[in-house]
């Protein structure tokens, strides 16, 4: 780490507490301390220090044009001269639902909000007021932010009542979140079976992105889909990290599976901070003040977010998702064969533009898989590849991700730097 980013860092936590705003940016997990970025163009950043990187992190996955995109920074300088805030609707906030509405399957209406935590709370809060029930399964593993019924412990067994997963949550407030292992569908039945008639939901990320990248299993999203419905329960998808990556139309039109009520966020706001949640117009029309369920914020709907929200889905809108697809598998299939060259195990699962780094003799179907993989590797492989110039998520749970910027020099380059990382015996 050069002079100023640690300069920085020191400052930081004097001022802010670990340093950053958000923890996995420590870097903690990874033995190091965080680079300091001052500009980002394409799939490059340049950190405090004037060292460039090849990005696979994309903001935590919103920049999949790319950092400064065109179109995109057009759109925002144009809004920025309209006006930052209104507190008052805006044309862009209906053009960008009308381009959600029209390719999302499950949302028929939908409401924005300003993160992914928020959209997801209030999502579920939807759900217990629509079916007048409190109990909400969640897969072990799946992060849907940081609202407190979603912060339950990792508890083993079939359907377990959670317990906090932080100081400063009473256990009250979990009591109803049932957990099952992500993937785990005899899991999933015992719970219904269990819990049916008190579950007023289940939501699930369709596919894993916060223990490393995890597909799910044939049948999985099927069988919750149907156990909802069977059980007068609704199906909430958290698509704030697939919804516009794996497809388009999100993991629901990749898949063909139609939850109730839908999460998202990141390139829906083209990276600024933006969250929403939608779904079928039954359930949405009981959100105030149509309805009586409420929910509101101050910058729902800010102008500059919906701007660049907008300018990014109609870009998407022109753009092959199946040439990126199949560059990041060749991409993740080759770093996979690198590092076996070296007697490492590893895994690198790909779909869609997002791939994983597991060091691991076997596939990873869930997070009791993902915590049995060698993190002392994976923090060599990460300090050595940023050495070089190659910018990875700084934990073993994250997922890597790919944009339309990434070029070929930069997959070659990636991998090169692959080629030199060592590994000790």
């Amino acid at each position: 780490m050069d002079d100023t980013s640690r300069r920085l860092f020191v400052e930081a936590r004097r001022l802010i507490p670990g340093g950053v705003n958000s923890p996995v940016r420590a870097c903690r997990n990874v033995d190091s301390e965080p680079l300091f970025i001052v500009k980002a163009a394409g799939c490059r950043l340049t950190d405090a220090d004037d060292r460039e990187y090849i990005d696979f992190v994309l903001s935590w996955g919103p920049m999949i044009l790319g950092h400064a995109e065109s179109s995109v920074t057009a759109a925002l300088h144009a809004a920025v001269e309209r006006g930052a805030s209104y507190g008052a609707p805006c044309p862009d906030e209906v053009a960008l639902a009308g381009e959600i509405c029209a390719v999302v399957p499950g949302v028929e209406m939908v409401r924005m909000v300003n993160s992914g935590t928020e959209a997801a709370m209030s999502a579920l809060r939807l759900a217990r007021g629509v079916t007048g029930r409190n109990k909400v399964v969640k897969c072990v593993g799946c992060y849907h932010g940081h609202a407190d019924p979603f912060l339950a412990a990792a508890g083993s067994g079939v359907a377990t009542f959670a317990i906090p997963g932080t100081p400063g949550i009473p256990g009250a407030v979990t009591a109803d979140t049932l957990l099952v292992p992500y993937n785990d569908i005899s899991a999933a039945r015992e719970c219904f079976a269990v819990h049916g008639q008190q579950i007023a939901a289940a939501i699930v990320e369709p596919v894993a992105g916060n223990m490393g990248l995890v597909p799910p299993a044939p049948d999985f999203l099927e069988t919750l889909r149907s156990l909802t419905g069977a059980h007068g329960a609704l199906l909430i998808f958290d698509e704030v990290i697939t919804g516009f990556r794996v497809a388009y139309g999100g993991a629901q039109a990749r898949f063909g599976i139609d939850p109730d009520l839908t999460v998202l966020g990141k390139i829906i706001g083209g990276g600024l901070p933006v969250g929403a949640f939608g779904g079928k117009k039954r359930y949405m029309e009981q959100v105030a003040p149509e309805g009586r369920i409420y929910q509101a914020g101050t910058l729902s709907g800010n102008p500059l977010a919906m701007a660049a929200g907008l300018a990014t889905l109609r870009k998407l809108k022109t753009l092959d998702y199946n040439a990126l697809e199949k560059r990041t598998r060749d991409f993740a299939a080759e770093l996979g064969q690198i590092i076996r060259a070296k007697g490492v195990p590893v895994q690198t699962p790909s779909l869609a533009s997002m791939f994983g780094i597991f060091f691991s003799e076997r596939e990873i179907r869930n997070l009791e898989d993902a915590r049995q993989c060698d993190q002392r590797r994976f923090t060599t492989f990460y300090k050595q590849m940023r050495e070089q110039g190659v910018y990875l998520a700084p934990s073993a749970f994250e997922t890597g991700m790919v944009s339309f910027a990434h070029t070929d020099a930069d997959f070659a380059a990636s991998l090169d730097a692959a080629r030199a990382v060592t590994f000790s015996r």
